[in-house]
């Protein structure tokens, strides 16, 4: 894999990383409601108009066009397993900025995650 089609794929990971956490950070701005028919305008506007929730739709976005660069560059049997780095990106920020647990099964996960990219990477 040349270092353009790297990069491509890798800052289409980071965008989608970036996504949801600024989704997540939207959705706990807003904070926990219940699902019912009285409360889907109310709540869908007031999700609607997050500014980390707007920026996350904005990341994916973005990431679609970048990911679809990648692809025309890299067999897909290569690029797919590259998005399990997006979950190494979200455990290592959730821990940072949301006080998520990263306990030892799910540092043991992530390790195995970036094995099998690495794998993939040398190929």
């Amino acid at each position: 894999m040349n270092p353009i089609s790297f990069a491509l794929i890798l800052s289409g990971v980071m965008l989608n990383a970036v996504a949801q956490l600024l989704l997540k950070a939207g959705v706990n701005a807003v904070g926990h409601f219940d699902y019912s028919a009285a409360n889907v305008l109310p709540i869908g506007i007031k999700l609607a108009t997050q500014w980390p929730i707007i920026g996350g739709l904005a990341c994916y976005v973005i990431s679609v066009v970048v990911w679809i660069l990648a692809l025309s560059r890299v067999e897909v049997s290569i690029a797919y397993p590259m998005l399990s780095l997006g979950y190494v990106v979200n455990a290592l920020a959730a821990w940072y900025f949301f006080d998520e647990m990263l306990s030892p099964q799910r540092l043991a996960g992530i390790g195995i995650i970036l094995i099998g990219v690495y794998v993939l990477a040398r190929t």
